[in-house]
C-alpha cells in the first residue's frame, strides 16, 4: 500500500469563538483544513487540521513540507515518517504545535481500515467507553458558568471544567459559586489558562482543595517548570499541565522528571498525532500518572482522541468541549454521548466518523490535490 494522492480543503467556519482579550489584534476565525490521503489500493485516511489563526499557514506547511514526506510512502511506515517530521522540524521548519499530528492520524486511519478494524482495536483495545466532562469556554459573568454547568448536569453529565476568565479574584468566585450551586455530588475541575504568580496559584489551589475540586489545570504557561514543581510540592490537589508543551514525549518527559505535574495532557492534534499521544500516555503510565486527553477543538479529531482513550488505561475522562455545535464543523452528526454522560467509541472501520462533504465543498476557500507518480509529485490547485 503506497500513498499516491494527498488532497486538502481549507474550510471556512465563519465565526470567532474567543473574545478580544484572548484573540488580541489578530483574527481567530477557527477555520479547519481537511486532509485526505489515498493509496494505490484505494484505501483512504482522513484528518482535520486546526487553522484558527491562518489557513494559509497551515495549508502552506501541508503542501510544501508535509506532502513530500508522505507521498510515495506506505502508511505502515508511520514511525519512520513521524521521526522524519521531527528531523525536518529541527532543521528550520518549526511546525506549529498542531502540525504534523493530523497526518499521523490519517496514516493510522488508513492502516486500521486496511486491517478491517476500528481504530481503537487496531491500536489495542482497553475499553469501549468512558465518562465525559463538559468543558466550557470563557464567559462574561459568574452566573454564566453556573448556568452552563447546570445545563450539562441536567443532560446527565456530572462533571464540569470551568475556564474562568480572570483576574484571580473573579476566578476564585467562579470556583466557589460552582460548588455552592452544583453541590457535593458534581465533579468539578478548573483550567484558568492563567498567568498567576506562584503565590496566587498556591492560594487558589488551597481553596480548590477545600472545595473538593478534582484537578487544577494550567495556572501558568507550560514552560514555567519551577512554578509547577513548587505548586505540585505544596498542594494535595492534582495539578494538570503539559497541554501546550512542545516536543511530544520528549517535552513532557522534562516536566515529569522535574515533578512539575501530577496529571499530564496530550491530544492527537497538539502532540504529534496518535503516535505522539501514545508515547506520552505510555510514558506517564510508567510513572504512575494519568494522561488526560485535551480537546482538539474539532469534533472529528476528538473522536480520534476517544479511540486513543479507549486504547489506554491511564485516562479517566473524555473532554467534551461545549457548546458542541461550535466545534462540529466539518463532522457530520454529534459525538456519541448517551444520557448518562458516557461516550461510546465508534465501531466502524478506522476512525468511524463521517465528514459532511457537501458542507466542505460549499465552504471551501481553497482545494489542492497532489499526486505521486513514478517518484514525481504533481500539484493541482
Amino acid at each position: 500500500m503506497i500513498i499516491t494522492e494527498m488532497e486538502t480543503w481549507w474550510v471556512s467556519r465563519g465565526q470567532e469563538l474567543f473574545d478580544a482579550k484572548r484573540t488580541g489584534s489578530s483574527k481567530m476565525d477557527w477555520d479547519v483544513i481537511v486532509v485526505r490521503l489515498t493509496a494505490d489500493n484505494g484505501i483512504q485516511g482522513v484528518a482535520t487540521c486546526l487553522a484558527a489563526r491562518s489557513g494559509q499557514v497551515t495549508e502552506g506547511y501541508l503542501l510544501d513540507n508535509i506532502a513530500p514526506v508522505v507521498l510515495g510512502r506506505s502508511p505502515h511506515d508511520r514511525e519512520s515518517i513521524w521521526h522524519e517530521f521531527w528531523t525536518i522540524d529541527r532543521h528550520l521548519t518549526f511546525f506549529p504545535v498542531y502540525l504534523p499530528g493530523p497526518i499521523d492520524v490519517a496514516l493510522w486511519d488508513m492502516a486500521s481500515r486496511e486491517a478491517g478494524l476500528p481504530l481503537y482495536k487496531f491500536i489495542g483495545a482497553y475499553r469501549e467507553s468512558l465518562p465525559v466532562y463538559a468543558s466550557g469556554n470563557f464567559h462574561a459573568t459568574v452566573q454564566d458558568y453556573v448556568d452552563e454547568a447546570k445545563h450539562y448536569r441536567d443532560r446527565g453529565i456530572h462533571a464540569y471544567k470551568a475556564h474562568p476568565p480572570g483576574p484571580v479574584d473573579v476566578d476564585r468566585e467562579v470556583h466557589r459559586r460552582l460548588r455552592e450551586e452544583l453541590g457535593a455530588e458534581q465533579v468539578l475541575m478548573t483550567d484558568p489558562v492563567a498567568e498567576y504568580t506562584l503565590d496566587q496559584a498556591i492560594r487558589v489551589g488551597r481553596e480548590l482543595e477545600q472545595l473538593d475540586y478534582h484537578w487544577f489545570e494550567e495556572p501558568f504557561r507550560d514552560f514555567e517548570l519551577y512554578k509547577y514543581q513548587e505548586l505540585c510540592r505544596v498542594l494535595d490537589i492534582p495539578v494538570a499541565a503539559t497541554e501546550t508543551t512542545r516536543g511530544a514525549h520528549w517535552g513532557v518527559a522534562q516536566t515529569i522528571a522535574q515533578r512539575a505535574a501530577d496529571i499530564v495532557r496530550a491530544d492527537v492534534s497538539w502532540k504529534a498525532g496518535i503516535t505522539g499521544t501514545l508515547k506520552i500516555a505510555h510514558m506517564a503510565e510508567g510513572f504512575g500518572l494519568n494522561c488526560e486527553l485535551h480537546t482538539t477543538t474539532m469534533n472529528y479529531m476528538d473522536v480520534v482522541n476517544l479511540h486513543v482513550s479507549c486504547a489506554i488505561r491511564n485516562c479517566e475522562y473524555f473532554e467534551y468541549f461545549v457548546p458542541e455545535e461550535n466545534y462540529q464543523l466539518p463532522m457530520r452528526g454529534s459525538l456519541p454521548i448517551d444520557d448518562q454522560g458516557t461516550i461510546h467509541v465508534p465501531q466502524g472501520l478506522g476512525i468511524g466518523a463521517e465528514l459532511d462533504w457537501d458542507l466542505i465543498e460549499s465552504q471551501c476557500r481553497s482545494y489542492t490535490r497532489q499526486v505521486w507518480s513514478d517518484g514525481v509529485v504533481l500539484r493541482h490547485q
